[in-house]
């Protein structure tokens, strides 16, 4: 039987991955099946007494469950992933290799303009009715033809089957993005096809493969029951209770007392406030890569439209004291000019920026803003205009860190002549601003990635462009420069390594030149959680994927999840 490969990408590096069982054995698919945990003689699944509570620090929550909108309680809480389940598990925190999930297959070509996949056979949707090649086909089709939910700008081609055989082409090579379309959850088209606007479609009653289903939603908890004709077994946790808190310190409290035993939320001091309360039992994973957390700025108003006011904002950022005071050391520094983290991102920094890091530059600020036409009243500093230069940034009331190292940038935007303020709306209104292009600077995180690809698309690929108004996935700010565009598109799609290497030192240039957005820190794929009834979590010695309970892994956490033996 022939190896099926995809890409982990490094610079200029493809290290092939083993995605399909590879044996004699015309049973051994059902190796690549979740194994469902079982008790100690090994004869019949091992269940759980205990409720699994998972949370986040979202705020209030709206009933609704479309896994395609960001907005949704369902992807805000992550409990869309334990009823949505993805093609392959993929992870960017370690070399796992893909592990096979609703596809038994993936056989990409030469070029990566096509993919095919092997359905995988005797999966039902939670209603009775059998996973298909047409649901996977469709799954891919809703997003070619919905722009709001091709969350990752994929360029589709064509879609086709041909009996367990599902086909998908791209008009251009997707290379660095293989892992993204190996990740891609499936919904039943027999649902999904009779919605009139699946954008507004509020899905109350969502029908999924997942090993758990929709048994209650209320605004203090949303509760998951296991899915009993799941064609993975019997996971342990006998029921999922989602909540979402307040704030961090809400979060925080629930986590410490062990009324919370799954999510993400920054913790102050988390050492002792939160793994002293219960060393044996209480964690913290926190696997670094190419993410960050960056302050998204609205490049097509002002102040944000001047791309000097950007540079000179980004100058007078202490980011040491962000990482000392804002993240409390939790995530890590910055110090690269490129914004990317190190050590992950040493093998991609541009030569022309190897060993430049950031500093605070306030005489270099000011002079890039009196060269661009900017002048002082007092000490309040006018835009070309005549204008005061203001802004505001704006994140959710309660997200603690966030909140802090926004009050940290006004603080420092002082050093210019600036007055900046903070803002804390509540959750739901901020995804929705930040979405439409309707906030000023807004600290949001990025996805990421073998490679630094992903962190940059997200802050400033044109791909990912719509006016003002419209729902954007990412390029919040809507930085829009065909040149730079090109050389994300030339990364993701060269062959050769050096072309690859060769675009991503353009990437790089335009970032620092035109400074679409302003790095503050890396983002760690972090999470806290508790084995004091469960075990099987992602860990330091187990990184088999990203512990976080609000992706697609949700579905793999959950079937690896056995109850703690006493």
């Amino acid at each position: 039987m022939s190896n099926r490969l995809v890409p982990a990408v490094a610079l200029g590096i493809a290290t092939a991955l083993v995605v399909a069982g590879c044996s004699s054995d015309p049973t051994a698919e059902t190796s690549n099946s979740p194994a469902p945990s079982t008790s100690e003689s090994g004869s019949t699944p091992a269940v759980g007494t205990e409720a699994l509570t998972i949370g986040m620090p979202n705020g209030t929550q709206t009933n609704n469950s479309n896994p395609f909108v960001n907005t949704s309680s369902a992807q805000s809480l992550g409990y869309a992933y334990a009823i949505y389940e993805p093609l392959f598990q993929v992870t960017d925190i370690s070399d796992t290799p893909p592990e096979p999930w609703l596809a038994t297959e993936a056989t990409w070509n030469d070029d990566y303009t096509s993919v095919a996949f092997t359905v995988r056979d005797g999966v039902k949707w939670s209603d009775g009715t059998p996973l298909t090649a047409d649901d996977v086909a469709y799954s891919f089709q809703i997003r070619k033809d919905t722009e709001a939910f091709n969350t990752f700008a994929l360029p589709y081609g064509d879609i086709t089957t041909d009996g367990s055989t599902v086909t998908v082409g791209f008009t251009q090579p997707v290379f660095v993005k293989a892992n993204r379309v190996l990740n891609t959850y499936i919904v039943p088209k027999h649902i999904w096809e009779s919605i009139a606007d699946p954008t507004t479609e509020l899905n109350q009653d969502p029908i999924g493969t997942g090993p758990y289903v929709l048994e209650a939603w209320t605004s203090e908890a949303v509760k998951l029951v296991p899915n009993t004709d799941y064609w993975g077994g019997t996971p342990a946790a006998p029921e999922l209770l989602y909540t979402s808190y307040v704030d961090n310190a809400a979060m925080t409290t629930a986590l410490t007392a062990g009324d919370l035993q799954w999510g993400w939320t920054n913790i102050s001091d988390y050492e002792n406030v939160y793994i002293a309360k219960d060393p044996e039992h209480n964690h913290f994973f926190t696997p670094s890569g190419l993410s960050v957390d960056a302050l998204f700025l609205n490049n097509e108003t002002k102040p944000f439209n001047n791309v000097a006011f950007r540079q000179a904002l980004s100058m007078v950022i202490d980011r040491n004291a962000i990482y000392n005071i804002g993240s409390e050391k939790a995530f890590p520094e910055v110090t690269s000019v490129t914004g990317m983290p190190t050590p992950a991102g040493n093998g991609f920094i541009a030569p022309d920026y190897e060993g430049k890091e950031y500093s605070v530059d306030v005489a270099g600020a000011k002079k890039v803003l009196a060269d661009a036409g900017y002048t002082y009243q007092g000490e309040t500093l006018m835009d070309p205009d005549g204008e005061a230069v203001t802004f505001t940034l704006s994140d959710p009331a309660g997200w603690n860190d966030y909140v802090t190292s926004l009050q940290q940038v006004a603080d420092m935007a002082k050093q210019i002549g600036v007055d900046a303020t903070v803002d804390t709306p509540d959750a739901d209104s901020w995804f929705a601003d930040i979405a439409a292009g309707d906030f000023q600077a807004s600290l949001h995180w990025t996805d990421g990635g073998p490679t630094p690809y992903d962190m940059y698309s997200d802050m400033m690929d044109g791909a990912y462009y719509v006016k003002q108004g419209d729902p954007a996935n990412y390029n919040f700010g809507r930085y829009n420069n065909d040149e730079a565009t090109k050389a994300l598109a030339d990364f993701s799609s060269a062959a050769d390594p050096a072309a690859r290497t060769a675009a991503m030192d353009k990437v790089q240039k335009f970032f620092i030149e035109d400074q679409p957005a302003i790095v503050l820190r890396g983002r760690p794929a972090s999470a806290e959680y508790s084995t004091k009834y469960y075990e099987g979590f992602p860990t330091p010695e187990d990184p088999y994927n990203n512990p976080q309970p609000t992706g697609p892994q949700a579905s793999q956490i959950l079937m690896k999840l056995t109850p703690t033996a006493n």
